[in-house]
C-alpha cells in the first residue's frame, strides 16, 4: 500500500490481506512505538504502555480501514475517530503528521511551551483530532453524536471510537450504549483496547468488568473479539465491519492487547502506565522493538 496516495484508505474490501499490506502495517505499528519513544524522550515523561497495546489497532485505522484524505483533516466526508484512552495520544500525533494533517516539525517540541501537542489531545489545538480527551468516559458519547449527526446530514462516514478496558467502568459510557443502540447506529464502531490494566493495577481487582462481551450484547450491540496485534485479522474484521453499510446496530470489537507489547519488561510491570526510560533504556527499548517481527 502507498502511503503517499492522496486518499489515505483501502477500498470497502473485505478480502485477506496480501502479504504486503501485513508487512506494511506492522512497520506503521513498529513506526508509532518507535515515535512514542522518541517524543516521550523530549517530554521527559509519557504513557509508554497505553500506546503499545494499540499501536496495530492505530495502524490498522489510519493506514488501510477508514476513509481519508492526505492533507485534509477537515474533509467532510472523512471517517471521524475518537481517543477515549486520550493519555495514548502521543502514539497518535505521529500518525497525523505522518498524514500531513500537522507539520512534522511540530512533533519535535512535543508537550513544550507553546506547542499545541499536549499529553492528551485537544480538538481545538490539533488538526486531525476528532474530540478532546483527558477524562475518560466521555468518548463514547461524543462519538455516537457524530453518528447521528452524519445520519440527519446524509452522510455515510463511520465514527471509531477507541476506549480502555478501565474506561468500562465509567457508567457514562453505558448510557452511550443505550443510546446509540435505541437510536440503531449503525456506523458506530467502539474498540476497546482489553490490555488488562489501568492505573491502579489490573482492571478486573480494581472493578471486574467481565463478561464484557456478554454485556456489550446485553446493550443490544453486535460484539467481535479479536486478536489485537494480529494486524492481519484485526484489519480484515475492521474492513469488514466498515463495508457493511446496511448494518443497523452498533458494533464493539473488543481487541485482546497486552500493555507494554513490544518492551519485555514493560509487559510484565504495571507501573509503567506513567513513566519516563532513561537514554540509556530508551536506546535499549529501541532496539528491542527493531527486532520485533514485521
Amino acid at each position: 500500500m502507498n502511503n503517499e496516495s492522496q486518499i489515505v484508505m483501502a477500498s470497502n474490501s473485505r478480502s485477506p490481506l496480501t502479504a504486503e499490506q501485513t508487512a506494511f502495517l506492522k512497520d506503521r505499528a513498529q513506526f508509532v512505538r518507535l515515535e512514542t519513544v522518541r517524543l516521550i524522550e523530549i517530554a521527559k515523561v509519557g504513557h509508554y504502555t497505553s500506546v503499545f497495546s494499540c499501536a496495530e489497532i492505530l495502524a490498522a485505522l489510519f493506514y488501510d480501514v477508514m476513509s481519508l484524505r492526505r492533507g485534509e483533516p477537515r474533509w467532510p466526508d472523512r471517517d471521524r475517530f475518537l481517543l477515549g484512552k486520550g493519555h495514548a495520544a502521543v502514539g497518535l500525533y505521529p500518525i497525523l503528521a505522518d498524514h500531513g494533517f500537522i507539520p512534522k516539525e511540530t512533533l519535535e517540541n512535543y508537550t513544550r511551551l507553546g506547542n499545541p501537542l499536549g499529553d492528551h489531545p485537544d480538538m481545538t489545538k490539533v488538526p486531525g483530532i476528532d474530540f478532546s480527551s483527558g477524562s475518560i468516559g466521555h468518548a463514547l458519547s461524543n462519538g455516537a453524536g457524530m453518528a447521528i449527526g452524519g445520519r440527519k446530514l446524509n452522510k455515510d462516514f463511520t465514527v471509531f471510537t477507541l476506549l480502555g478496558d478501565g474506561e468500562m467502568q465509567e457508567g457514562q459510557v453505558w448510557e452511550a450504549a443505550l443510546f446509540a443502540a435505541h437510536h440503531r447506529l449503525g456506523r458506530l464502531i467502539a474498540i476497546v483496547d482489553r490490555n488488562g490494566y489501568q492505573l491502579d493495577g489490573k482492571v478486573d481487582d480494581v472493578i471486574g468488568i467481565e463478561s464484557l462481551a456478554d454485556k456489550w450484547r446485553s446493550f443490544n450491540w453486535i460484539v467481535h473479539e479479536v486478536d489485537g496485534h494480529n494486524v492481519a485479522e484485526l484489519t480484515l474484521l475492521l474492513r469488514t465491519l466498515k463495508a457493511d453499510m446496511a448494518r443497523k446496530q452498533p458494533v464493539c470489537v473488543i481487541a485482546k492487547t497486552v500493555k507494554g507489547k513490544g518492551v519485555s519488561h514493560m509487559e510484565t510491570e504495571p507501573g509503567w502506565h506513567l513513566g519516563y526510560l532513561a537514554p540509556v533504556d530508551a536506546q535499549a527499548a529501541i532496539e528491542e522493538i527493531m527486532r520485533t517481527e514485521r
